[in-house]
């Protein structure tokens, strides 16, 4: 199998990096015709305009963003170490600087400026990440493995607040350890050992 990206996996990666720098807004076909090394046209091409590039960007953050949750619930023992193996991969991604921060979260924050295909996309992702999430507070429950002060949709709902805040606030302060600031104490929280 070969590991060559295609140009259109080139556009998406290159859109991908954009949009962490600089938001929706903040890039044109003409960027990204500078970076990949492709004229204008060639994207157009392959996505007609910035409305179904970044769609498509955001469904493939999606599909990812549900093979890497797959892949971490069979390679942890139960849903707290899931949540902690979850929050550490967010923490290493503000540590590193090198490395992305969630787009959707990005585009998030633009939501009332987006157009409307691409403020869906991000919506369903989000709906995503409360559903996996919403099923880890119910099996953690069930198993023992988490203690919850609300319903398993609440909670949810709850640690994606605390994530995203957290990421938020130690871009904001330029601090990466405000990120486990937030985070130690919501972890502990649903911890069955903590009092």
């Amino acid at each position: 199998m070969s590991n060559l990206l295609t140009t259109s996996d080139e556009i998406i990666n290159c859109t991908k990096q954009l949009i962490i720098a600089g938001g929706y807004n903040g890039f044109s076909y003409a960027d990204i015709a500078e970076v990949v090394g492709i004229r204008k046209a060639s994207i157009h091409h392959h996505f007609p305009s910035k409305v179904d590039l970044v769609r498509k960007l955001v469904m493939r953050y999606r599909e990812d963003g549900e093979a890497a949750v797959a892949a971490l619930e069979r390679n942890t023992q139960n849903s707290l170490e899931t949540l902690k193996v979850y929050a550490g991969h967010w923490a290493e991604c503000i540590e590193d600087r090198s490395r992305p921060f969630c787009v959707c979260g990005l585009l998030a924050s633009e939501l009332p400026v987006l157009p409307p295909e691409v403020a869906a996309e991000v919506t369903s992702f989000f709906r995503f990440l409360s559903t996996w999430l919403t099923s880890i507070m119910e099996k953690g429950a069930a198993e023992g493995s988490l203690r919850l002060s609300d319903t398993p949709s609440v909670e949810a709902e709850t640690f994606i607040a605390c994530i995203y805040g957290a990421m938020l606030s130690a871009r904001a302060y330029n601090k990466p350890e405000v990120f486990a600031t937030v985070m130690t104490p919501a972890l502990k929280r649903l911890s069955p050992t903590s009092n």
